[in-house]
């Protein structure tokens, strides 16, 4: 998180196909975002887009929806500052199961809602690197 020493460094001497920028949608995290934001594009990094974490929490017992730290944040600021938007990853007991157990979410459920979040986002993911792939090998006046 953040946009200090080490996020600078390896923007500057490590060769980068993108940077990919993960807020929650709490104002504070939402300034980071923008922080690093102008500071990949300062560094001619490519931002290939925003994830919004802890987007919201379905209670398990009632599949009641809670913006707990707000909701939509994310995809603000990606639509303000003209980066792609990836998706939303839900609050989820069972990713910090998962991480400490060693079982990803994504391979240990992967028909889960949470699951779901996290293909779209790969989805996405790979959508950007396939457009930045293309515009950095296509010879100029070369149009698809």
């Amino acid at each position: 998180p953040g946009t200090g020493d080490v996020q600078l460094s390896l923007a500057q001497a490590v060769p980068i196909t993108g940077a990919i920028v993960v807020t929650t949608p709490q104002d504070v995290s939402l300034a980071d975002a923008r922080k690093a934001i102008s500071m990949f594009k300062t560094t001619s990094v490519p931002v290939l887009g925003i994830v919004e974490n802890m987007s919201v929490f379905t209670c398990p017992h009632c599949e009641e929806t809670t913006p707990i730290f707000g909701h939509g944040g994310g995809e603000a600021v990606a639509k303000t500052l003209d980066v792609p938007f990836l998706g939303r990853v839900p609050i989820d007991p069972e990713i910090r199961a998962g991480g400490d157990s060693g079982k990803p979410t994504l391979a240990h459920t992967p028909d889960s809602k949470t699951a779901v979040a996290f293909q779209e986002i790969l989805k996405n993911v790979a959508a950007q690197i396939s457009i930045r792939n293309f515009e950095t090998t296509t010879p100029a006046g070369v149009q698809a």
